[in-house]
């Protein structure tokens, strides 16, 4: 039996909040006959805390678990988490110096140093060698430091790491077609690569929004207009609620701008929509995975709102949009994703940062009820095809096999 190990820095284990991408993965591997050691860090990266190691009961899961010392970090971009994780850098080394009997590694990148230590165990041990892309480090770090001159030194050892650690590959799988393409930016390299979109599993989807169907209350005669995720640099929820202002001011104040989840700017955007008096925009703070599946398929219109520089390409909440058969509008300027909803026909691509686009593109939807749900048959078709982890995450499977 092939051993394998993941390794990532970022994991919803029992109990936390989180992504599960790598929890699923190594669920699946597990079930596909491999014997898999998940390798995380102390620190649980969504709560900004320490985890209590000692809660976490092994027999919980089917998988191995080990834990390497990460001492932590309060934002997500600043010189605190890059010291962070060159320490836990480190503390993998070790780990895998010491009980590293594997016969393949599968890391994420970022973080670029953490996969640099796999990168380099892996070929002191001539074992293969998989790097799951799922962001660019440094270019999604000068969405919130972009200084000349200063930011290039700065992350300079970040695109060092970047480029070492692509030189090492031997597998590459992409989160998105430019993520999975990137390592071969500067490189020309033959190894095998895939997309596989971060996706969900739709019938948990499904269960958790039936479940939570009578917690989410939804007034007669109000129209929804959604984002779920970060409220962060990256994203631009400011002009969601200003377009809330203006859809009022045109006699719209049915249409609720619902805004889920949390992150560095909501103190200061909540403020926003309470000095401007906006009473159809409502911060719904953090929900959990199934009640915020259950908001999602009450709502009318979904948004993947974007910054007009932000670097992401085919994000992780695209999978939980597309699950809830929704009309998206689609503010991020990802060509490929772009390509994507306008060739899927799951929704309508605007211009970013523009309140009066962004509003009419609202309006027109909830005009045309016909075209809306004619994009949301085609959002759910989508999800089901290439999102759905139990299929989708074949691709995998196969690539590894492939390795071994």
């Amino acid at each position: 039996m092939y051993k394998i190990a993941v390794i990532t820095m970022g994991v919803r284990l029992d109990g936390e909040k989180g992504y599960t991408r790598f929890r699923y993965l190594c669920d699946f591997l597990t079930e596909a006959g491999y014997q898999v050691d998940l390798i995380t860090t102390t620190f649980q990266h969504w709560e900004k805390a320490q985890r209590d190691i000692e809660k976490f009961k092994k027999d919980d899961y089917k998988f191995g678990l080990k834990f390497i010392y990460e001492p932590g970090y309060k934002q997500n971009v600043d010189l605190k988490r890059i010291k962070s994780h060159r320490i836990a850098a480190k503390n993998l080394t070790a780990l895998l110096e010491r009980e590293g009997d594997y016969d393949l590694l599968y890391a994420e990148i970022p973080p670029n140093d953490v996969a640099l230590a796999c990168g380099e165990f892996a070929k002191k041990k001539g074992i293969p060698f998989v790097v799951d892309v799922n962001d660019l480090w440094p270019e999604a770090m000068r969405m919130v430091l972009d200084i000349p001159v200063i930011s290039s030194l700065l992350f300079y050892p970040l695109q060092r790491d970047a480029e070492k650690v692509y030189s090492m590959v031997s597998g590459v799988i992409g989160t998105s077609d430019e993520y999975r393409d990137r390592p071969f930016q500067n490189q020309k390299r033959e190894v095998p690569k895939a997309t596989v979109y971060v996706g969900n599993e739709l019938a948990v989807f499904d269960r958790g929004a039936e479940e939570n169907e009578e917690t989410v209350v939804k007034p007669d005669g109000e129209f929804w207009v959604t984002y779920a995720g970060t409220i962060g640099t990256s994203y631009d929820i400011r002009t969601m609620i200003l377009a809330a202002e203006e859809l009022a001011k045109r006699g719209r104040a049915d249409i609720k701008i619902k805004i889920l989840g949390g992150g560095p700017l909501k103190d200061e955007l909540e403020a926003l929509a309470r000095d401007k008096n906006i009473k159809n925009a409502e911060f719904v703070g953090y929900a959990p995975y199934d009640k915020m599946a259950a908001y999602l398929k009450k709502s009318d219109i979904l948004v993947n709102s974007f910054v007009r520089k932000a670097p992401q390409s085919i994000v992780t909440k695209i999978g939980d949009y597309l699950a809830a058969g929704k009309a998206m509008i689609n503010t991020c300027m990802s060509p490929e994703f772009r390509n994507k909803v306008e060739n899927d026909g799951f929704g309508v691509n605007i211009e970013p940062e523009d309140t009066c686009i962004l509003a009419d593109a609202v309006e027109d939807l909830y005009r045309n009820e016909d075209k809306r749900l004619e994009m949301g048959k085609k959002a759910r078709k989508i999800a089901e095809e290439q999102f759905d982890r139990p299929k989708s995450y074949r691709k995998i499977e196969q690539l590894i096999r492939e390795l071994l």
